[in-house]
Protein backbone atom coordinates (compact mmCIF):
# COMPACT_ATOMS: atom_id res chain seq x y z
CA UNK A 1 0.00 0.00 0.00
CA UNK A 2 1.87 3.50 -1.15
CA UNK A 3 0.84 6.87 -0.03
CA UNK A 4 1.65 9.91 -1.82
CA UNK A 5 0.55 12.32 -0.08
CA UNK A 6 1.17 16.57 -1.10
CA UNK A 7 0.26 19.82 1.30
CA UNK A 8 -1.78 21.89 -1.00
CA UNK A 9 -3.28 25.49 -0.29
CA UNK A 10 -6.69 23.55 -2.36
CA UNK A 11 -7.18 20.70 -3.97
CA UNK A 12 -10.09 19.14 -6.69
CA UNK A 13 -11.13 16.54 -8.56
CA UNK A 14 -13.33 16.73 -11.68
CA UNK A 15 -14.76 14.05 -13.49
CA UNK A 16 -17.01 14.30 -16.82
CA UNK A 17 -16.50 18.48 -16.21
CA UNK A 18 -18.60 18.00 -12.61
CA UNK A 19 -16.47 18.78 -9.51
CA UNK A 20 -16.71 15.96 -7.81
CA UNK A 21 -14.51 16.43 -4.78
CA UNK A 22 -12.56 19.96 -3.29
CA UNK A 23 -10.44 20.78 -0.36
CA UNK A 24 -8.86 24.21 1.02
CA UNK A 25 -6.03 23.53 3.06
CA UNK A 26 -4.37 20.13 3.85
CA UNK A 27 -3.13 17.44 2.15
CA UNK A 28 -3.88 15.29 -1.32
CA UNK A 29 -3.57 11.44 -1.21
CA UNK A 30 -3.09 9.44 -3.84
CA UNK A 31 -3.65 5.68 -3.32
CA UNK A 32 -1.95 3.02 -4.78
CA UNK A 33 -3.16 -0.69 -3.48
CA UNK A 34 -0.30 -3.37 -4.56
CA UNK A 35 -1.97 -6.99 -5.40
CA UNK A 36 -1.04 -8.38 -1.43
CA UNK A 37 -2.45 -5.90 0.04
CA UNK A 38 -5.94 -6.26 2.46
CA UNK A 39 -8.07 -4.17 4.94
CA UNK A 40 -4.46 -4.83 7.80
CA UNK A 41 -2.56 -2.21 6.60
CA UNK A 42 -5.28 0.59 6.23
CA UNK A 43 -4.91 1.59 10.36
CA UNK A 44 -1.54 2.52 10.50
CA UNK A 45 -1.67 3.90 6.75
CA UNK A 46 -4.35 5.92 7.66
CA UNK A 47 -3.52 7.16 11.55
CA UNK A 48 0.07 7.78 9.98
CA UNK A 49 -1.11 10.12 7.10
CA UNK A 50 -3.40 11.98 9.72
CA UNK A 51 -0.75 12.48 12.43
CA UNK A 52 1.96 13.01 10.17
CA UNK A 53 3.86 16.15 11.07
CA UNK A 54 4.22 18.27 7.68
CA UNK A 55 2.65 21.71 8.84
CA UNK A 56 4.44 24.32 10.40
CA UNK A 57 4.27 25.93 13.80
CA UNK A 58 4.62 29.39 14.37
CA UNK A 59 8.33 29.33 14.53
CA UNK A 60 8.25 28.03 10.83
CA UNK A 61 8.77 24.21 11.51
CA UNK A 62 7.03 21.03 10.40
CA UNK A 63 5.27 20.51 13.96
CA UNK A 64 1.94 19.92 13.31
CA UNK A 65 -0.46 17.12 11.55
CA UNK A 66 -3.56 17.42 9.94
CA UNK A 67 -5.13 16.36 12.45
CA UNK A 68 -3.91 19.35 14.31
CA UNK A 69 -4.49 22.13 11.82
CA UNK A 70 -7.59 20.89 11.16
CA UNK A 71 -7.10 20.25 7.77
CA UNK A 72 -9.11 18.27 4.85
CA UNK A 73 -8.04 15.34 3.19
CA UNK A 74 -8.81 14.34 -0.48
CA UNK A 75 -8.47 10.89 -1.93
CA UNK A 76 -7.92 9.85 -4.84
CA UNK A 77 -7.08 6.33 -6.12
CA UNK A 78 -3.92 6.26 -8.01
CA UNK A 79 -3.10 2.56 -9.14
CA UNK A 80 0.07 3.60 -11.16
CA UNK A 81 1.76 3.94 -7.81
CA UNK A 82 2.96 0.26 -8.25
CA UNK A 83 3.44 0.50 -12.14
CA UNK A 84 7.10 -0.85 -13.01
CA UNK A 85 8.94 0.98 -15.37
CA UNK A 86 12.72 -0.56 -15.06
CA UNK A 87 12.23 -2.79 -18.10
CA UNK A 88 11.07 -1.83 -21.55
CA UNK A 89 9.33 1.40 -22.84
CA UNK A 90 6.07 0.82 -21.11
CA UNK A 91 5.32 0.55 -17.64
CA UNK A 92 4.15 -3.04 -16.00
CA UNK A 93 1.08 -3.43 -14.13
CA UNK A 94 1.40 -6.51 -12.73
CA UNK A 95 1.89 -5.86 -9.48
CA UNK A 96 -1.47 -3.88 -8.65
CA UNK A 97 -4.30 -4.93 -7.46
CA UNK A 98 -6.73 -5.98 -9.20
CA UNK A 99 -10.19 -3.19 -9.46
CA UNK A 100 -13.05 -5.32 -8.05
CA UNK A 101 -11.05 -6.15 -4.74
CA UNK A 102 -8.84 -2.53 -5.13
CA UNK A 103 -12.43 -0.38 -5.19
CA UNK A 104 -13.26 -2.56 -1.61
CA UNK A 105 -10.33 -1.50 -0.23
CA UNK A 106 -9.91 2.09 -1.24
CA UNK A 107 -13.80 1.91 -0.19
CA UNK A 108 -12.60 1.12 3.60
CA UNK A 109 -9.43 3.10 3.41
CA UNK A 110 -11.84 6.68 2.79
CA UNK A 111 -13.75 4.76 5.68
CA UNK A 112 -10.78 4.91 8.37
CA UNK A 113 -10.10 8.53 7.12
CA UNK A 114 -13.80 9.59 8.03
CA UNK A 115 -13.61 7.28 11.33
CA UNK A 116 -10.30 9.87 12.56
CA UNK A 117 -10.89 12.95 11.04
CA UNK A 118 -14.72 13.74 10.37
CA UNK A 119 -16.32 13.16 7.01
CA UNK A 120 -17.03 16.54 6.54
CA UNK A 121 -12.82 16.86 5.92
CA UNK A 122 -12.90 13.76 3.41
CA UNK A 123 -13.06 14.44 -0.27
CA UNK A 124 -12.90 11.72 -2.88
CA UNK A 125 -12.29 11.22 -6.54
CA UNK A 126 -14.32 8.72 -7.98
CA UNK A 127 -12.63 4.99 -8.36
CA UNK A 128 -11.61 3.99 -11.67
CA UNK A 129 -13.24 7.16 -13.14
CA UNK A 130 -10.88 9.39 -15.70
CA UNK A 131 -10.55 11.83 -13.13
CA UNK A 132 -8.62 15.63 -13.78
CA UNK A 133 -6.66 16.37 -10.55
CA UNK A 134 -5.39 19.67 -9.80
CA UNK A 135 -3.81 21.60 -6.71
CA UNK A 136 -1.82 24.45 -5.28
CA UNK A 137 1.09 22.83 -3.67
CA UNK A 138 2.05 24.06 -0.48
CA UNK A 139 5.97 24.28 -0.04
CA UNK A 140 5.83 21.96 -2.13
CA UNK A 141 5.70 19.13 0.50
CA UNK A 142 5.15 15.59 -0.85
CA UNK A 143 6.11 12.20 0.62
CA UNK A 144 5.80 8.76 -0.32
CA UNK A 145 4.87 6.26 2.70
CA UNK A 146 4.55 2.33 1.69
CA UNK A 147 3.12 0.23 3.97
Amino acid sequence: MRALIQRVKEAKVTVDDQMIGVIGPGLLLFLGLHKEDDESKIPWLVEKVVNLRVFEDDEGKMNLSLKDKEGKLLIVSQFTLYGNCNAGRRPSFIETMPPDQAEKLYEAFIAKGKELLGEENIATGKFGAEMAVSMVNDGPVTFLISR
